[in-house]
């Protein structure tokens, strides 16, 4: 009985760790087209997450991003510099920073591609 239990109990146990794992993106073009419609769910309101962080940031941001493998953001640059106040593009940059995407990329690789926030 214990035996079994056991058994069961290790393969939801690792069924969960599976389900879990993020999906790896392979191509360019896909890992791109993935990340920006992630980003276009979570600046859009009022259930985003990005949006939820950037309450009182209002304008338009653009940036350029670029993510890698686990799908973390590695680097926030501002393309529009000047354009909106320094504090609001400062704390929208932190918010993207720590943004994380549902899929990885492959190992030791990383994309960079523009984005337009619009607040």
């Amino acid at each position: 009985m214990k035996k079994s239990l056991l058994i069961l109990i290790f393969t939801v146990l690792a069924t969960a760790a599976y389900s879990q794992k993020k999906q790896l993106v392979e191509y360019k073009e896909d890992i791109i087209k993935m990340a920006i419609a992630e980003l276009d769910i979570a600046s859009r309101g009022p259930d985003g997450a990005i949006y939820k962080e950037a309450a009182g940031i209002s304008g338009q941001y653009v940036f350029d991003i670029t993510i890698r493998e686990k799908g973390k953001t590695a680097t926030v640059f501002v393309v529009n510099d000047g354009i909106n106040p320094i504090n609001m593009q400062n704390r929208l940059k932190d918010i993207v920073k720590q943004f994380r995407y549902s899929f990885k990329v492959p190992k030791g690789k990383s994309y960079k591609f523009e984005y337009t926030f619009n607040f």
